[in-house]
């Protein structure tokens, strides 16, 4: 298909109203990448916690699994170490997000 075509039939602003369902960011015409980014960062840091729980899971039944076998124990150790760095990284940006919010006078959230 053709992407002029599709750009055509796509339907921008009812899939920005879809999305986006916030009169505030909808009554605007003109829409920033701030205003997406603001609208999206909440789905996007509970997505990473869903995502950082499902890793610490997997890890934990790696562990749990193991059997004793020395590969399974260092592949299930790194896993947790992934997801503690992960937990570290995104406990770090909500909070410099709350402090811009603050130092900036924002509404991000």
């Amino acid at each position: 298909m053709n992407t002029k075509l599709l750009a055509q039939a796509v339907d921008f602003q009812a899939l920005i109203n879809s999305v986006f369902p916030s009169e505030a960011l909808v009554a605007k015409a003109d829409l920033t990448l701030g205003d997406i980014i603001s609208a999206l960062l909440p789905y996007i840091f509970v997505l990473a916690g869903l995502l950082l729980f499902g890793l610490l899971l997997m890890a934990g039944f790696g562990l749990l699994t193991s059997a004793g076998d020395p590969k399974k124990i260092e592949s299930a150790k790194g896993k947790l170490t992934n997801g503690v760095i992960g937990f570290v990284i995104i406990f770090v940006a909500y909070w410099l997000v709350q402090i811009m919010e603050v130092i900036f006078n924002l509404k991000i959230f």
